[in-house]
């Protein structure tokens, strides 16, 4: 990988389009198809964007393995420890282009998709946030964006067992979006999900980015309420991706911790739903 100082493209302050990645040790694999995927989408969309990749520990041979387009403007940041996700990617909030695309390194986008999210901003300048049409890796709809949630929702779709998910499907259904979120663009989402987000980087530094309160989970609820009173979201499906991640149960133990201790944060300061 060849990967140095950054340098505006296009005159903005990280050019049209920047694109930040916040590693944490992972998936070398994952983050090569996510890597390559975003090559073929910029090379379909004719723009240069520029990469920035945050390290926040365990990245090294992942890094290495990469194939970034020498004429990429690229820049990585090391030796922060490891802050937290939302933290990690305000460190390039400051040269965050016209457009900044915040990516998870277990996302695959599709062909089209920076083309399409381009077009989509270009033609509503009051969109500051675009959320994708996801799917799992099996092909099933992977529904990112959602109604602000109650505890009790959140029990459900994280941790409850089949059998009690299966009897308390419309409830999820509800809080998933699902009755409206399909082929249709959708304004006005109250929730979108930070594997992928198309933002606005102006809209980005006035809300002050990603609140660093948060080490992991709920700091893109939070960020989505944020951005929400200064200009409209928009979940556009002509914007596709694969999402590999997910599954917070299935971590362990001590990302059920930062679950939880997200979640109290977020209903501390947006107001408790328990029900």
């Amino acid at each position: 990988m060849s990967c140095g100082a950054t340098a505006p493209v296009d005159g903005a302050a990280g050019g049209r389009l920047s694109v930040a990645i916040v590693l944490y040790h992972p998936q070398a694999e994952l983050l090569r198809s996510t890597v390559d995927s975003l090559a073929e989408a910029a090379r379909r969309a004719v723009v240069v964007p520029s990469l920035f990749l945050i390290d926040n520990g365990g990245s090294e041979a992942a890094l290495a393995a990469l194939d970034i387009p020498p004429e990429w403007p690229c820049r990585v940041y090391r030796g922060h420890g490891n802050p937290g996700f939302g933290a990690g990617h305000n460190l390039c909030l400051d040269e965050a282009g016209d457009v900044h695309l915040i990516l998870n390194p277990d996302v695959e986008l599709a062909a089209d998709a920076l083309a399409e999210a381009l077009a989509f901003l270009d033609a509503h300048p009051e969109c500051g946030l675009l959320a994708p049409a996801a799917r799992w890796d099996d092909g099933r709809v992977q529904y990112l964006c959602k109604r602000p949630p109650a505890v009790w929702d959140l029990f459900l779709r994280g941790f409850a067992p089949g059998w009690l998910k299966r009897a308390c499907d419309s409830r999820l259904a509800r809080y998933e979006m699902r009755d409206v979120i399909g082929e249709r663009v959708v304004w006005d989402p109250p929730i979108a999900s930070g594997c992928c987000m198309f933002v606005r980087g102006e809209a980005l530094r006035r809300i002050g980015g990603f609140d660093p309160r948060y080490f992991l989970y709920f700091e893109d609820f939070d960020l989505s309420l944020r951005l929400a009173r200064l200009m409209k979201i928009a979940y556009v499906p002509a914007v596709r991706i694969v999402h590999h991640g997910g599954h917070a149960a299935r971590k362990g133990r001590h990302h059920i911790q930062l679950f939880v201790r997200s979640a109290w944060r977020f209903f501390q300061l947006h107001g408790w739903r328990w029900i």
